[in-house]
Order: C-alpha cells, then structure tokens, then sequence
C-alpha cells in the first residue's frame, strides 16, 4: 500500500478536537491524529496532569475522550468539514474493544485511517490492554487490521524501548501494521513521585536511536517519528534518519503554530 502521511502530523492528544488547533493551523490535507478513543467515556486523571522540566513535560493525562458514540456525532464531523486527513487513535482494554473500535470506525465517513496506541507508558495503570511483549501489541494490530478496510492504513504506535523496538516494530508490521510510529512518552515520575510520561526534546535522543536501529534492520517498513520535533531543523533530523513522516505534540502547547511553521520550512526544501 502506498501510504502519504506527511511529512508533517499533529499527534495525538496535542491538538485538542482540532477546533483548538484551527486559529493556528488550517486543518485542510493535513494529517491529524485525534486524542486516544475509547469505547467509553474516560475522564482522565484526578490531580495535575502536566508539570514542565527541563527538556520537556512529565503528563499523565489518563487518556480523556468522550467516547466512541459521542466523537463520532460531534469531533469527527468537524474534522472532516475541516478538511482534516483524520487519523482516529483507538485504545481498549480487551483484543474485543480494539476489534470493535476499528469495525465502528471504518464505517464512519471521513477516517483516513487509525493509529493503534500500543505505546502508553503504564498500560495497567491506565486499565489498557498489556503489550509489554511484542506479541501482544501484533495481536492488537491484528484484531483492529481484521476490522479495518485493507486499502486504508493502520499505524502501529509504540515506546521508544531501545532493547525491544525493533522487534515489536517487525511483530506490528507482520500483523498487519502499514506504518510504525517510533515514540511515545518515555516513563518517567512527577516531582510528588507519582508516574508518568516525559515528552518533548529531551526524549528526541531516545527516539532517534530507535528510528536507526529500526530503519536499518527494516528497510521495508514506513516510519514515522515522534519525539521532540520542534521545528524544521529536528524534523529534518529524523527525516534523514529514514523516516517517512514526523508528528509534532509537546511543542504545540508552547507554540500552536509550530506544525505550519515546520510544513511551510520543508515545504520549501522541495
């Protein structure tokens, strides 16, 4: 499958429904990956979510949504009148509710294709489906690729786990994944102890490992990179490292207007 992503995408959970992102951003071709969906509503989690540190933000946002039935009555439509490319990030508890996510999902009017989280830092904390082992996070693309039509593309999002990245990039696209998106938050603790995930350009290191790790030993499968790009110079980083795509998260809560900054810069490398 021929798969166009970017080379630029908002990721998930950074740009809001979109309708945040709009003054800053015109939505239309571009590649938005919504916050995680879940069959049910989730409030998130109680206490500050966000702390800033040096290099970064330490979050554990709990994966907030209002559910499956109420993003596709009222987010998704907005985003596809946008013009938005959208890319529904889906989470479950179960193999059963990642399966019955993607079989909703492809019938809604206006995905352009999912994005499987298999990358959150603490899976039991968040009652998700476990995927410590690769195994487990191919069998979750492979019951969400059983559900979801063959001519649309499934990314594969998972940890920067530098001992085990390759192998679960290779388990993910074997399942059925089109593309794998390098880099998630890398587990970390607030300054109180209490865990979570650090993002933003002090986890760029970490990912840029496992995108030259991974490109190398699979010089087949489409990566994307996710991890502290912050401006065209960082994407040009990880887009010479092999790959095909970046998203950009962290640096839309400093600057909303950093996905156009960057588009508009490579754009100009063209």
């Amino acid at each position: 499958m021929t798969i166009a992503l970017g080379p630029v995408m908002v990721a998930s959970g950074c740009g809001g429904t979109g309708r945040e992102l709009a003054p800053f951003l015109d939505l239309d071709g571009v590649a938005f990956v919504t916050r995680s969906v879940t069959l049910d509503a989730r409030q998130g989690a109680s206490g500050p979510r966000v702390v800033e540190v040096s290099g970064g933000l330490v979050n554990a946002v709990g994966l907030p949504n209002p559910g499956l039935e109420h993003f596709l009555a009222t987010e998704l439509p907005w985003l596809v009148r946008a013009g938005a490319r959208v890319f529904v990030s889906v989470a479950g508890s179960t193999l059963g509710e990642y399966a019955d996510l993607a079989r909703r999902l492809s019938r809604a009017p206006g995905v352009a294709g999912l994005e499987v989280n298999v990358g959150a830092p603490d899976e039991t904390g968040l009652d998700l489906f476990e995927v410590r082992e690769p195994y487990h996070a191919a069998s979750v693309v492979a019951a969400v690729r059983r559900e979801f039509p063959a001519d649309r593309p499934v990314l594969a999002k998972l940890r920067p786990d530098v001992s085990r990245v390759v192998e679960g990039a290779r388990a993910c696209h074997e399942a059925g994944a089109t593309a794998v998106v390098l880099g998630n938050t890398v587990p970390a603790a607030f300054p109180d102890g209490r865990p979570g995930g650090l993002s933003g350009p002090a986890v760029a290191p970490v990912v840029l490992r496992c995108l030259t790790e991974t490109a190398r030993s699979l010089p087949g499968v489409p990566l994307v990179a996710c991890g502290g790009v912050h401006d065209a110079a960082s994407a040009r980083l990880f887009l010479g490292a092999g790959a095909v795509a970046v998203q950009i998260g962290t640096a839309l809560l400093h600057d909303p207007t950093t996905v156009a900054r960057v588009a508009a810069e490579l754009g100009d490398d063209a």
